[in-house]
Protein backbone atom coordinates (compact mmCIF):
# COMPACT_ATOMS: atom_id res chain seq x y z
CA UNK A 1 0.00 0.00 0.00
CA UNK A 2 1.50 3.29 -0.97
CA UNK A 3 1.29 6.53 1.53
CA UNK A 4 2.07 9.58 0.91
CA UNK A 5 3.41 10.41 4.47
CA UNK A 6 4.37 13.95 3.27
CA UNK A 7 0.78 14.57 1.95
CA UNK A 8 -0.79 13.47 5.10
CA UNK A 9 1.39 15.87 7.14
CA UNK A 10 0.70 18.81 5.26
CA UNK A 11 -3.16 18.53 5.51
CA UNK A 12 -2.52 18.06 8.97
CA UNK A 13 -0.18 21.05 9.69
CA UNK A 14 3.18 18.87 10.60
CA UNK A 15 6.35 19.69 10.11
CA UNK A 16 8.36 16.14 9.27
CA UNK A 17 12.08 16.42 8.32
CA UNK A 18 13.14 13.44 5.68
CA UNK A 19 14.66 11.39 8.46
CA UNK A 20 11.09 10.86 9.84
CA UNK A 21 9.51 10.24 6.74
CA UNK A 22 10.19 6.47 6.16
CA UNK A 23 9.33 5.94 9.90
CA UNK A 24 5.72 7.39 9.79
CA UNK A 25 5.29 5.64 6.49
CA UNK A 26 6.25 2.15 7.86
CA UNK A 27 4.02 3.06 11.46
CA UNK A 28 1.25 4.13 9.07
CA UNK A 29 1.06 0.71 7.22
CA UNK A 30 1.15 -0.91 9.76
CA UNK A 31 -1.98 0.38 10.99
CA UNK A 32 -3.57 -0.13 7.98
CA UNK A 33 -2.94 -3.64 7.75
CA UNK A 34 -4.29 -3.93 11.42
CA UNK A 35 -7.22 -2.31 10.17
CA UNK A 36 -7.87 -4.11 7.37
CA UNK A 37 -7.59 -7.51 9.54
CA UNK A 38 -10.73 -6.69 11.44
CA UNK A 39 -13.99 -8.55 11.33
CA UNK A 40 -16.60 -6.49 9.63
CA UNK A 41 -19.78 -5.82 11.47
CA UNK A 42 -23.07 -7.74 10.56
CA UNK A 43 -26.35 -6.82 11.10
CA UNK A 44 -28.67 -3.71 12.36
CA UNK A 45 -28.14 -2.47 15.55
CA UNK A 46 -24.91 -4.24 16.27
CA UNK A 47 -23.70 -1.59 18.15
CA UNK A 48 -26.25 -1.71 20.21
CA UNK A 49 -25.87 -3.49 23.62
CA UNK A 50 -29.38 -4.86 24.60
CA UNK A 51 -28.70 -4.89 28.16
CA UNK A 52 -28.35 -1.52 28.47
CA UNK A 53 -30.19 0.49 26.52
CA UNK A 54 -30.16 3.93 25.94
CA UNK A 55 -32.44 6.40 27.66
CA UNK A 56 -32.79 9.49 26.65
CA UNK A 57 -34.50 12.41 29.36
CA UNK A 58 -36.31 15.03 28.05
CA UNK A 59 -34.53 17.92 27.46
CA UNK A 60 -35.39 21.06 29.91
CA UNK A 61 -33.70 24.16 30.76
CA UNK A 62 -33.49 24.73 34.59
CA UNK A 63 -32.42 27.68 36.81
CA UNK A 64 -30.25 26.37 39.20
CA UNK A 65 -28.28 29.41 39.99
CA UNK A 66 -29.11 33.22 40.05
CA UNK A 67 -27.08 35.54 37.26
CA UNK A 68 -26.17 37.63 40.73
CA UNK A 69 -24.22 34.72 42.06
CA UNK A 70 -22.58 33.58 39.10
CA UNK A 71 -21.19 37.36 38.19
CA UNK A 72 -19.91 37.14 42.27
CA UNK A 73 -17.14 34.63 41.13
CA UNK A 74 -16.17 36.52 38.33
CA UNK A 75 -13.02 38.76 38.21
CA UNK A 76 -14.73 41.09 36.14
CA UNK A 77 -18.00 42.23 35.07
CA UNK A 78 -19.03 44.63 33.23
CA UNK A 79 -22.93 45.26 31.79
CA UNK A 80 -24.04 42.03 33.37
CA UNK A 81 -21.43 40.11 31.58
CA UNK A 82 -17.95 38.35 32.31
CA UNK A 83 -15.28 40.44 30.73
CA UNK A 84 -12.29 38.29 29.12
CA UNK A 85 -8.78 38.80 27.63
CA UNK A 86 -9.25 39.97 24.19
CA UNK A 87 -7.97 36.73 21.97
CA UNK A 88 -9.23 37.30 18.33
CA UNK A 89 -7.90 40.50 16.31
Amino acid sequence: MNIDVRHIAKLSRLHLNEKEIPKFTEEMEKILAMVEQLPPIEGEGTLLDPDHPMELREDKAETLYRRDELLANAPEVEAGCVVVPKVVD
